[in-house]
């Protein structure tokens, strides 16, 4: 029956597939917009990577996978609200995306885990009027990861882990330029196809006191690494027709040499403290190198990378886990909030994001399976200087689906 669930949701889901999952125009820069890479519980307590049980996968802190006691199915998908605002004018616009597919294996004192999750979007429209001139730029694609992860436990205090990552996807970013009573105007394609290998390192320390209160602390590290990006361009005359739309009179491939495209490293170290089934509350903070990265095919003057940082607070809240009952008092209750800068910086400002989020976890029936449904409204970016400030109403449901494998048998 959960393998049932698992493929009907995922046949749903896909018809989005991981195809575009943003409409923000900072997507623009380098490889697009980075995604969340955690789960649903991760998320609706602010992107919180720190707390890890025996019945939920940890896809940011591989060392969190030592602690699976069941075989876990994860899948989860979002549905974004994007309010895109200017000085002048306000657009919306919504995407849905298939955030990820993992399957968690425990194996006494190891637990492993594969799957696949898009690491990075990128999708806009946008339009430049300069005197009798215009310019529209749309971009689509983004990156995936397919993603083996251990982790073991040394004892019952620390854990470690580790996942390996095969990252590969397709970028294109068309820019057509025209002018006023001039039919013809140019269109410059330019596609990226991505790939690399990339390595995510973890651990997690916990200390138990006298009055059942438990103290975690984590870490996990993603090392620097180089992508390929095989570089293809093509230059068009095109024939502007009254629909808005254009058709294609001449083009030309342009010969663009492969680069090596850098991926920055990652360190996230935080801390909490809880009780087993009842409550959690901590904090951690993400330092990311993104000032290496750079836009793989274009150069712009205003445009330079720094480095990123994240702040994440949140935790989660159990009125009566071995309630019987009241339902409402077995739902988990999580919460939280983050602040990010981003790492992009136009026209000397530094983009910054803000994000505020509420979950619910509900129990399936009498097993340990769970239904997970969040939300989380924040604001990207600015007005200042001729820039685009988002307001985004994220709404995730997610399930996490538990299993049992190699049961020995009192009877045959």
């Amino acid at each position: 029956m959960l393998r049932k669930i698992l493929i009907l949701l995922a046949l749903a889901l896909t018809q989005s597939g991981f195809a575009q999952g943003t409409t923000s125009p900072y997507s623009f820069f380098g490889i697009g917009t980075l995604n969340f890479r955690g789960t649903i519980e991760n998320r609706s307590m602010g992107g919180m990577s720190t707390y890890s049980d025996s019945i939920h996968l940890n896809l940011q802190n591989p060392a969190g996978l030592a602690q699976l006691k069941l075989v876990n199915y994860s899948i989860a998908g979002s549905h974004k609200f994007n309010t895109l605002t200017t000085t002048q004018e306000s657009q919306r616009a919504t995407t849905t995306t298939l955030d990820y597919l993992a399957i968690g294996i425990p194996m006494g004192k190891f637990g492993g885990a594969f799957g696949l999750l898009p690491l990075t979007t990128s999708g806009y429209k946008l339009e430049n009027v300069d005197g009798i001139s215009t310019t529209q730029y749309t971009g689509s694609g983004g990156m995936n990861k397919v993603f083996l992860g251990l982790g073991y436990e040394v004892n019952k205090n620390l854990s470690i882990g580790f996942d390996a990552n095969y990252n590969f996807g397709k970028i294109e970013n068309n820019a057509v330029s025209f002018q006023e009573e001039i039919q013809l105007g140019t269109q410059e394609m330019n596609q990226s196809d991505l790939l690399g290998f990339s390595l995510n390192l973890g651990a997690q320390y916990q200390y138990f006191f006298a009055n059942k209160l438990k103290g975690t602390l984590g870490l996990h590290y993603t090392p620097e690494t180089n992508f390929v990006s095989e570089n293809q361009r093509t230059i068009a005359t095109v024939l502007l027709l009254p629909n808005g739309n254009t058709s294609p009179v001449d083009s030309r491939d342009i010969t663009l040499a492969n680069t090596d495209f850098t991926y920055p490293s990652q360190l996230t170290v935080g801390a909490g403290l809880g009780k087993e089934r009842s409550w959690f509350l901590g904090g951690e903070i993400t330092t990311q190198k993104t000032s290496n990265l750079s836009n793989r095919t274009v150069t712009l003057d205003n445009v330079f990378f720094e480095d990123a940082t994240k702040y994440r607070v949140g935790g989660f809240f159990i009125p009566d886990y071995n309630s019987f009952n009241n339902v409402l008092n077995r739902v988990v209750y999580r919460g939280g909030f983050r602040f990010e800068e981003t790492g992009i910086n136009i026209n000397g400002n530094s983009i910054k994001e803000f994000g505020i989020s509420f979950g619910l976890g509900f129990n399936l029936g009498r097993s340990f399976s769970n239904l997970n449904l969040g939300v989380e409204l924040g604001k990207r970016g600015t007005k200042n200087n001729g820039l685009v400030e988002e307001s985004f109403v994220n709404i995730f449901m997610g399930l996490s689906l538990n299993d049992k494998w190699f049961e020995k048998r009192l009877y045959d």
